[in-house]
């Protein structure tokens, strides 16, 4: 295991064991939602989103308390979405992480109702006094995720994502679509911890670039993996976009040319967070796992 690899490690134990307290199964029949919510918060993902968050934190010296409740809080959104993206409404998909989607594993009004509970989950851990006693940080944060999260952010780019098949996209379109639907709370992660930090306006500014090319190498990534990759290692399934009939980055450049526009990305990325020296060390190892990952 790399120093990179046992880094996110870490970080996604603090996570998982900060929500596994919070996610603890009460008595009374609330307990199968409980159940539901806990079978994706706790399914070991890679964590790289909570990662961003605690990294960027890691800049300016934040609790680490802070950090990952924070960290929490974006993995119960990334989760939210997942569950609802596989609702057969939407993407229709019979499997997430290795497993069955949680609409398979229980059924599809538990899997709406335990995705409303962690999208509200992930604002109840922002508000509260534990995560920062700043009242402004807390509010920062709060609208940050919402921005992401709605119809500017994730919900938008779904939204579009839906429709893609009946439109004709371009790069350019193809571009603001994975801003929204995949890199907005990529962005989000970063800026989270520079707005626990109290980062300048330069800061931020230099952190939001890296965080833009990030996310964007990230989703073509996913693209080509969608294409070239293994299912037993992705632990989803495979050819669906090809099967909808979507315009990917893969699609409309080719995997070899989607490949070497990742790799770009990903030098911009880092570029971007020179200004911090060694000390964004993580970040650039996160930016090159982004385009080196298998899954």
């Amino acid at each position: 295991m790399s120093g990179f690899d046992k880094q996110l490690s870490r970080v996604s134990f603090l996570v998982s064991q900060k929500l596994d307290t919070i996610l603890a199964v009460p008595d009374g029949p609330e307990s199968w939602l409980f159940e539901a919510m806990r079978y994706t918060a706790l399914s070991g993902g890679k964590g790289f989103r909570p990662f961003l968050c605690h990294a960027a934190a890691s800049l300016f010296e934040v609790k680490e308390e802070s950090s990952v409740r924070v960290a929490a809080a974006i993995e119960c959104m990334h989760c939210y979405s997942l569950i609802h993206d596989d609702l057969p409404s939407m993407d229709n998909d019979a499997m997430r992480r290795g497993k069955p989607s949680l609409h398979i594993a229980y059924d599809e009004a538990t899997a709406i109702l335990a995705g409303d509970a962690l999208q509200s989950l992930a604002f109840e851990l922002l508000s509260d006094e534990a995560t920062h006693d700043s009242p402004h940080v807390r509010v920062a944060l709060v609208a940050g995720l919402a921005k992401a999260a709605g119809m500017h952010g994730m919900v938008g780019g779904q939204t579009i994502d839906m429709l893609s098949p009946g439109l004709t996209l371009d790069a350019g379109g193809l571009t603001r679509l994975q801003k929204m639907k995949t890199g907005a709370l990529i962005a989000f992660a970063v800026d989270a911890g520079a707005i626990l930090g109290g980062a300048s306006n330069e800061q931020r500014h230099a952190l939001a670039g890296y965080a833009h090319d990030v996310g964007l190498a990230f989703q073509i990534a996913d693209d080509v993996l969608d294409v070239q990759g293994s299912q037993s290692k992705t632990g989803k399934t495979l050819g669906k976009d090809a099967a909808q009939e979507k315009v990917t980055f893969a699609s409309l450049l080719g995997v070899t040319r989607a490949r070497e526009q990742a790799n770009l990305l990903v030098e911009q990325a880092v570029s971007h967070i020179d200004i911090f020296g060694p000390e964004a060390d993580a970040l650039q190892q996160a930016a090159e796992f982004v385009i080196g990952r298998d899954s």
